[in-house]
């Protein structure tokens, strides 16, 4: 997974972390879960704000 693959990091994620409600997640949180996930492999640097909203409304969306 890349940065990029926000449905695959909130699936990933809804797995990872089922009873967690998504929008009491902090940013630099959700970065460190998102390193974590089996199968991430890009670049932490290439991560920024914009991504990292992303990955959680998608992450919001999936979990409803």
């Amino acid at each position: 997974m890349k940065w990029v693959d926000t449905y695959e990091i909130a699936e990933a994620l809804i797995e990872a972390h089922p009873d967690v409600d998504p929008r009491q997640v902090r940013f630099t949180q959700l970065r460190d879960w998102v390193l974590a996930l089996p199968g991430f492999d890009d670049d932490p640097a290439r991560c920024g704000e914009r991504i990292l909203e992303a990955i959680q409304m998608t992450w919001i969306d999936e979990a409803d």
